[in-house]
């Protein structure tokens, strides 16, 4: 494998193989714990098959979204170090988006991570975040975190050359969404809830097929960050700003260096370079089929998302169970 940083003009399709892989390895892990009850035993299959997966690529990897910061996650923490050395990567990740879609046997649960050259990543603090996305193919400023939903809804509706009932806007099912909810129907607009996995959601507007134009809600930076990757590498839009709703949350940014408190960030603001965004199915979900065992194989099911060529590719993966 070469030395390329995800920078250079080409890059390496090996290195977009190997993350695929670590996807798989922790949605496989977690798959045998699903419908269990039992979230944070799922949680920790993935990690450490996630960890276990990293440590053995040819990468110098920095986490700078993970599980936490090192003295409450001992594992994938935010500047833990992973690889046996090569390029130099940042690294957003979460192992299983959507525990308890994992512990209730519920869709749309997913292993995903994302890559970029070392230092282009935002090092987003483990706080809320209001977002708002679209997929592609609109003109660039059509989003804005300072409309109401309802503006949003119609700016997009006269993009497409339609009429707001005929937008749906994917939403956390969350008491705090009440009055978006109450913005997006005043207009007409339907609303898709979802009970987690708000990756998923954003995802979910740059797949036609899955028939969501637009999310819009609070939920996790660090989410936000891997979602900006995926959209990243299919052209769609994105802004989000931090939500601080304690001095302790403040203390965090400060000691990532985010002075501006109050910043709308786009998604250039947030994955800064090219970037890779692989997610892997571990329950069956509008996107990925769940991981599957069938006649003495395990199969999965994976997005693979390349921002340097515009690439989207799903992998089915195939695989004995002694092997």
């Amino acid at each position: 494998m070469t030395t390329e940083t995800l920078g250079a003009p080409s890059l390496d399709r090996g290195l977009v193989l190997d993350a695929v892989r670590v996807t798989e390895a922790a949605a496989i892990a977690s798959w045998a714990l699903v419908g269990r009850g039992d979230e944070m035993a799922a949680d920790q299959a993935a990690v450490d098959a996630m960890r276990n997966a990293l440590n053995d690529l040819e990468i110098d990897g920095v986490i700078v979204i993970g599980e936490g910061e090192r003295d409450a996650a001992p594992m994938l923490y935010i500047g833990e170090k992973v690889g046996k050395g090569g390029p130099r990567v940042d690294i957003a990740l979460d192992p299983l988006e959507g525990t308890s879609l994992t512990a209730k046997a519920q869709a749309n649960a997913l292993a995903v991570m994302a890559w970029a050259p070392a230092g282009t990543l935002l090092n987003a603090p483990d706080t809320y975040m209001d977002k708002i996305a679209c997929g592609p193919g609109y003109p660039a400023g059509i989003l804005d975190l300072d409309k109401t939903p309802a503006e949003n809804v119609q700016a997009l509706a006269d993009a497409k050359g339609t009429t707001p009932d005929q937008i749906t806007v994917c939403v956390l099912d969350r008491p705090r969404h009440a009055e978006i909810m109450a913005s997006l129907r005043s207009v007409g607009a339907r609303v898709a809830l979802i009970s987690d996995g708000d990756v998923a959601g954003v995802i979910n507007t740059a797949d036609p097929e899955t028939g969501i134009d637009l999310y819009i809600g609070q939920g996790g930076a660090p989410e936000g960050v891997l979602a900006c990757a995926a959209l990243k590498c299919v052209g769609g839009q994105f802004q989000g700003r931090l939500m601080f709703r304690t001095a302790d949350e403040r203390g965090r940014a400060a000691r990532l260096g985010i002075t501006d408190l109050d910043r709308k960030y786009d998604l250039d603001d947030i994955v800064r370079a090219d970037a890779i965004f692989v997610a892997t199915g571990v329950t069956k979900g509008a996107l990925l089929d769940g991981v599957t065992y069938r006649n003495g194989f395990v199969h999965t099911h994976s997005l693979v998302m390349n921002s340097h060529s515009h690439t989207v590719r799903e992998v089915r993966m195939k695989r004995a169970l002694n092997g």
